[in-house]
């Protein structure tokens, strides 16, 4: 169709004159100042604060959860290979359950491995088909506790075997009338037992008082290990302390340093010739390490957590003592043993959690002397399930200037 002519001058019609009316349109929307042109900048800046926004929330999102990511403790299939039933728990807590099989069972390594492995990755065939027993009876205990116990661990490898490769059925008469010394995990409460504060108030009164007890900041100890078994020969050892709660003890064996630290917050083991050569403490294992730390500043034990209990006198050593038990902001179960004479701490057994049951260690502590006006153990004997340690100090350093790499990851 051809324009026709106004006095306007040309005018289309038909198909033409509709793009021209509709370029005319958007050329008037789009014109600088105009109405809509500032409608729309408005809707493309609050588009572009939204996306800002969104971008600055993810940003921050993942500086929150990067250290957390970084940090998660490596779990067992992560480092070991034919890991088929303890999966997802940590490494350090695999390591103790395989002290809880051997201690229930009355086994060594060896027992499920094979003796003449040379590499820690053998240990991951299934060679032995006690490895296959063992899976089938983790399952089955986890079970037994969900079905008849909500879960809770109740029935462990221990109640039935106490030691032997195959369950206890008949009663033990020698062990039924030498009434052996195994403390119940928990503590009941003692009816008219003297209060928490009476016991923890003599305990430091008994080291030297909370003033004194102040005034030592930090120590640097050294002194000698013997260990269990192969390393039953005296070693050099290092401690290095420094308040409120960081601790690092270096035993210098024929293999290699063993050290074990707590900076504050973390903690870890590195021991030669284990598959991991340096673990990460976790759970309750770290609480439990953070609580061997505070004690070598006491005074603030007692503020460790709320949840104390005394229990029923007893004896240790033909000697009475005062029962005290805590549970950790984690879980962490301690029993502290007094000496009810002088207050002194004579023992202290913690608790670890596993899968498969509670794993003990306990700390025997001894030779109490004088350091800069307060009193502090020169022995002590660490016992746990798969070894010990008698340490023997021969000097203290206090108030020592220590160098805060001493507390870093080994």
């Amino acid at each position: 169709m051809s324009p026709k002519w106004t006095t306007g001058g040309f005018r289309s019609s038909g198909p033409a004159r509709e793009r021209t009316r509709r370029f005319l349109w958007a050329s008037r929307c789009t014109r600088p100042g105009s109405k809509s042109m500032n409608n729309r900048e408005e809707i493309s800046h609050k588009k572009a604060q939204k996306t800002q926004k969104i971008l600055l929330c993810l940003l921050c999102l993942f500086l929150v959860s990067f250290p957390l990511l970084a940090q998660r403790p490596q779990t067992a299939e992560d480092v070991f290979k034919n890991v088929q039933v303890l999966k997802g728990i940590p490494v350090d807590e695999f390591m103790s359950t395989m002290g809880i099989f051997s201690a229930a069972l009355g086994m060594s390594c060896e027992d499920c491995h094979a003796s003449n492995d040379t590499k820690w990755e053998n240990y991951a065939l299934d060679t032995s088909p006690r490895k296959r027993m063992a899976r089938r009876m983790v399952q089955m205990v986890a079970a037994i506790n969900k079905d008849n116990f909500g879960g809770r661990q109740m029935i462990t490898c221990w109640t039935c075997h106490r030691g032997s490769s195959s369950p206890r059925i008949t009663p033990n008469l020698s062990t039924l009338y030498n009434l052996p010394d195994d403390p119940e995990d928990i503590v009941a409460q003692a009816p008219n037992a003297s209060s928490v504060d009476q016991i923890f108030d003599k305990y430091i009164q008994g080291l030297g008082g909370t003033e004194r007890l102040n005034r030592i900041t930090s120590f640097i100890a050294k002194g000698t290990s013997v260990g269990y078994g192969p390393e039953g020969t005296p070693r050099p050892v290092e401690i290095f302390a420094k308040a409120p709660g960081q601790r690092t003890t270096i035993i210098h064996t024929q293999n290699g340093d063993s050290i074990t630290t707590f900076d504050g917050q973390n903690g870890w083991a590195a021991v030669p010739l284990k598959p991991v050569p340096v673990m990460q403490l976790t759970g309750t294992a770290l609480e439990g390490t953070k609580l061997e730390a505070e004690l070598s500043f006491p005074a603030r034990l007692k503020q460790l957590t709320n949840k104390w209990r005394v229990g029923f006198p007893t004896t240790i050593n033909d000697r009475d003592v005062q029962v005290v038990q805590g549970v950790g902001a984690g879980g962490l179960l301690a029993t502290l043993y007094f000496d009810s004479d002088n207050g002194l701490l004579v023992r202290l057994i913690r608790y670890s959690d596993s899968v498969v049951g509670r794993t003990p260690t306990q700390i025997d502590y001894s030779d109490y002397r004088e350091v800069a006006g307060i009193k502090m153990p020169f022995k002590w004997t660490v016992s746990w399930l798969d070894g010990k340690e008698n340490f023997e100090l021969s000097e203290v350093q206090p108030n020592a200037t220590i160098d805060p790499a001493k507390f870093s990851k080994p």
